[in-house]
């Protein structure tokens, strides 16, 4: 499978996501927009994975590359090709498809748990997907649903937290992919978000226990195998 990556920040890269790729002997290339590499064309690729990072997909001005990146996401949607975005990512794709992209109402920092909906049952892709868990989350923003979306997982601080469309896009709020060194360097880049918060948690919570970080990387894996 030919697999492309998009990465947005240099402390936000594909965590777990890149031990699947290893294990399944897929071919990777990836675009470093902070590099100002350039977007791959749709033919070229099976699965877009769209990674995190702390602008918001209304900060063309800032990041003029958000628009080539807008484009090169509804290619690959258009051509019927899969794709997963996850926090930023899944904004990007939510944008994409016509929805509206907003603050929340809590920011969310911290490990704090999900819940499948009763839409997810029976989805190829969320039925291997636990019915709660506790996933890393690390978000401000929102999005409401794209048009055709099914809403697959919600939170107490977040609605929506997940949706497929076709049983190909998938947009991720939360984190699965996370591992113990780029929970590490979010932390020391984005240490000034970690305020006093009913969803904040402090920094030694968000690393200290390595248990979590195993918990969720099969469920990434696995929801990776349903994707692909």
């Amino acid at each position: 499978m030919r697999i492309h990556s998009i990465q947005h920040v240099p402390f936000e890269g594909l965590g777990s996501i890149k031990d699947w790729v290893q294990q399944n002997a897929h071919d990777l290339t990836s675009t470093r927009t902070y590099l100002g590499e350039d977007f791959p064309a749709a033919d070229g690729l099976d699965l877009l994975i769209i990674m995190g990072g702390p602008m918001s997909v209304h900060d063309e001005k800032q990041h003029p590359w958000l628009s080539a990146e807008k484009r090169c996401v509804e290619q690959a949607i258009e051509r019927g090709r899969n794709v997963l975005g996850i926090c930023l990512g899944a904004q990007l794709i939510a944008s994409v498809l016509g929805a509206s992209v907003y603050a929340n109402k809590e920011k969310e920092i911290g490990w704090f748990p999900v819940e499948t909906t009763d839409a997810a049952a029976g989805n190829a892709i969320f039925d291997v997907f636990p019915r709660s868990i506790e996933a890393f989350h690390w978000h401000g923003e929102t999005f409401d649903l794209p048009r055709g979306a099914i809403h697959t997982v919600r939170s107490p601080a977040c609605e929506h937290q997940a949706f497929v469309v076709e049983d190909r896009i998938v947009g991720l709020q939360f984190h699965l992919e996370t591992t113990p060194e780029s929970a590490r360097q979010l932390i020391l880049n984005c240490v000034g978000e970690i305020v006093p918060g009913r969803y904040i948690q402090d920094a030694p919570t968000l690393e200290g226990n390595t248990l979590r970080f195993d918990a969720i990387r099969p469920v990434m894996h696995d929801l990776l195998d349903a994707l692909a």
